[in-house]
């Protein structure tokens, strides 16, 4: 690499005047480097990843899922993974190794000769006694970087951040912290490690969600990826694990979890649910809903179930977005209900995903949906006493490609008669619903759009 020196030409040095000189770098000199990745997407090597979130939304617990897959190389929650095993360093403040870190990590299938935990570092006083205290930051980064380098550790874990702060170093101003995370990302370049530090979420609501974690804004600042950790607002039994910054790749998809008991080990374990989440970070964390948008989230959960089931059960992302913006209904809205009402699935590596309906053992409407669209529901009802759900039957990629949100007559095949049926039983298939019927409002006659059975105005007084 060259190096141009400079002086100051306008200044009358001496001759003795050793000043040093800044370095400059010619962009042509440097080679080119890719990011290398131990989650690709979501925790690059060699930098620092900052995860945010309220207590008991399972920060610790998700850590500990991480840690267990990077020291057995399992497959991480996307589905992606090399298959190498890799050693992990925890620093924890506020979990016991023996009755909280130890049986997660083997709830998560661990394999704990690889996971390690850093719990305090000899200290000598002024008289010279040496003590046993906790580690802070950034006195003994020179002492984790050789536990790194002793054991190989390719993922650093520091839970919580604020913990392992000097007494001297204030969190909320913002020089002191970029002092120390400097110094902190540095050794993870140069250990070529993955260094993810855990804050709380500061109690401030609504806002960006860039701003929502503890301290100084300094530390999403000095991290190159940085992801929230939350309850699902539509489900509180749901976690979501979304990005808020990503400087080194594209956004990675949001994912979700719930936290399940295992009974062997005593503690909560993770199950990560397939497919993304169609989510933001800053709509994970915005305020509760209102009434007139929960009333608009339920048409949309009762317009999106109806659809899926006259589209067979199955139908493409893509398309589910056409259909519900004709209809008048918004992509936010779409997105925020599909979860309760479809999984979301690939069925080819080189095909777009596709919404699966979940289909109870019963299938019944809900009694929104009643209200909202009495001529689909009575509709939908007649045709399922009749013909069977075709949810229900097997259909190749073939047939799922033919179908069109807006096809206007079904498939041709014979119904297959259920499991158990008399023989003597006959199957009708009754005759298609026309493509489109023009229909007017039952309360102001206006006339309506495809698939309302009232008009927006009208349906604003339902709820």
């Amino acid at each position: 690499m060259n190096i141009t020196l400079a002086r100051d030409p306008d200044k009358d040095f001496p001759d003795d005047y050793d000043q040093p000189e800044p370095q400059v770098v010619t962009l042509a000199n440097v080679t080119p480097e890719r990011v290398s990745w131990l989650w690709p997407g979501y925790l690059p090597l060699g930098k620092l990843v900052v995860f945010d979130g309220d207590p008991s939304v399972g920060k610790s617990t998700l850590t500990n899922d991480l840690a267990a897959r990077c020291s057995t190389g399992d497959a991480w929650p996307d589905g992606s993974g090399s298959g190498v095993a890799h050693d992990v360093l925890i620093m924890t403040a506020e979990d016991g190794l023996g009755d909280t870190v130890r049986p997660r990590l083997d709830a998560a299938g661990a394999d704990c000769h690889r996971v390690h935990a850093l719990l305090s570092v000899p200290v000598r006083d002024d008289d010279g006694y040496v003590h046993d205290v906790p580690p802070t930051l950034p006195r003994d980064i020179p002492r984790i970087e050789r536990i790194i380098d002793d054991h190989h550790v390719r993922l650093v874990v520091v839970d919580v951040l604020m913990a392992y702060l000097n007494g001297h170093v204030d969190a909320h101003r913002d020089q002191d912290v970029r002092g120390v995370l400097a110094e902190l990302a540095a050794m993870a370049e140069r250990t070529g490690c993955c260094v993810v530090l855990v804050r709380h979420l500061n109690k401030t609501p609504g806002g960006s969600a860039m701003y929502r974690g503890g301290g100084s804004i300094g530390i999403i600042g000095a991290a190159r990826a940085g992801f929230i950790v939350a309850r699902d607002p539509e489900d509180n039994d749901r976690r979501l694990f979304v990005c808020v910054k990503s400087n080194l790749a594209v956004e990675p998809p949001a994912l979700a979890y719930r936290l399940i008991s295992d009974e062997v080990n005593d503690c909560a374990r993770i199950e990560w649910e397939p497919g993304p989440v169609d989510i933001t970070a800053n709509e994970v964390l915005r305020a509760p809903l209102g009434d007139e948008e929960r009333g608009a989230r339920n048409e949309a959960e009762a317009w999106l179930s109806d659809y899926l089931a006259d589209c067979g059960g199955t139908a493409t992302a893509s398309d589910g977005f056409k259909a519900a913006a004709a209809a008048g209904i918004s992509r936010d809205a779409i997105r925020h209900v599909r979860a309760r009402v479809a999984d979301t699935v690939k069925l080819s590596m080189d095909g777009g995903w596709v919404w699966q309906l979940r289909v109870p053992e019963e299938r019944t409407k809900s009694a929104k949906s009643a209200a909202l669209f009495p001529l689909r529901s009575s509709r939908s009802s007649v045709r399922s006493s009749g013909d069977p759900d075709d949810s229900l039957n097997p259909q190749s990629a073939e047939e799922r490609e033919e179908r069109s949100p807006l096809r206007s007559s079904r498939s041709s095949r014979k119904p297959t008669p259920p499991a158990g049926a008399p023989e003597q039983l006959e199957l009708i298939e009754l005759p298609p619903p026309p493509l489109s019927v023009v229909r007017n409002c039952p309360d102001c006659g206006v006339p309506l759009s495809p698939g309302y059975a009232r008009c927006k105005e009208c349906r604003k007084k339902l709820y």
